[in-house]
This record gives C-alpha cells, sequence and structure tokens, in this order.
C-alpha cells in the first residue's frame, strides 16, 4: 500500500507552522487540509489529551461560529501524535489565506474564561478529560508564533 501523504513528511525537519497537508477534489469543490503543527515533533513534548480535547471543543465551537468562515469548516481535530490538529476547509486555499482566522481562534482560546462549551456528560462522551489552563497556555503560544509567522513555516519543508 502507499503511505498517505502525512506519513511522506520528513517529521525530523516539521518545526511548528501552519502547512496545507494536502488539497482534496469533492465534486466541483476543493477541500484542503491543513496542518495546524503546535509542537516540533519528537523534540518537544506532545500536548496531553485533556488539552488536546479542550482545544478541540474551543477551537471547533469559535470555527463553527466564526462569522466568514463558518459555512466552510468542514472539520477540526487532533492528530493522534498529539503535536497539532487539522482544520478542513471547503475551497482551494494557502496557508497564508487562513493565518488571520487561525491566529483569531487560537487568540480566543488563550484567551477564554468560563466553562468550556460541550464540556458536560449530556454533551460529550468523555467531558472529565479536560484542562482548560493549558488550552489557555497552547493557545497563547500558537497565537505568538501566528502573529510573526514566517514563509518557512506556511509550506512543509523539503
Amino acid at each position: 500500500m502507499e503511505k498517505i501523504t502525512s506519513f511522506t513528511i520528513d517529521h525530523n525537519k516539521l518545526q511548528p507552522g501552519l502547512y496545507v497537508s494536502r488539497k482534496d477534489r469533492v465534486g466541483a469543490e476543493t477541500v484542503t487540509t491543513f496542518d495546524l503543527r503546535l509542537t516540533s515533533p519528537n523534540e518537544e513534548p506532545v500536548m496531553n489529551t485533556a488539552e488536546v480535547h479542550t482545544i478541540e471543543h474551543l477551537a471547533a465551537t469559535y470555527l463553527r461560529n466564526e462569522p466568514v468562515w463558518k459555512d466552510r469548516v468542514l472539520y477540526f481535530g487532533p492528530m493522534g501524535c498529539r503535536t497539532g490538529f487539522y482544520l478542513l476547509l471547503a475551497g482551494d486555499l494557502t496557508s497564508a489565506d487562513v493565518v488571520g482566522l487561525v491566529r483569531d481562534c487560537f487568540r480566543f482560546i488563550a484567551d477564554f474564561e468560563g466553562e468550556v462549551p460541550g464540556a458536560s456528560a449530556k454533551d460529550c462522551g468523555n467531558y472529565l478529560d479536560m484542562n482548560l489552563p493549558m488550552a489557555k497556555w497552547w493557545g497563547r503560544r500558537y497565537t505568538e508564533l501566528l502573529g510573526k509567522i514566517t514563509a518557512d513555516r506556511l509550506v512543509y519543508p523539503e
């Protein structure tokens, strides 16, 4: 079997950034998958499941309510390796096209106060596995990176 696209990226060279992982055609529409890489794979510790879960709840809520982009949001969720997240958007897009959206999303996470949306037994299958303080820490860290992102952190390394 062929390797899937994400397994062909040299993770030894990959640094935190915002990358186009792939583009797929679905009928007449293009779906762009973004790699929101928060940690340096195989160098930095991975995120724990509680903060990953909290980020997922907050980001999905933010993105599906964001006035300009909400109708293009198809999916937001964690990578199995816990070094980042995938964001799938309708449209033929570049990383530069969505830096503002992703930065605003992670600023929302960094600044969030109150009850995490969907963090109840009725709404979530693992509602006790949440860590808002660490989600906010990761939100601040990624917001800072996106605020000064360079071109080399928008395209996968060769």
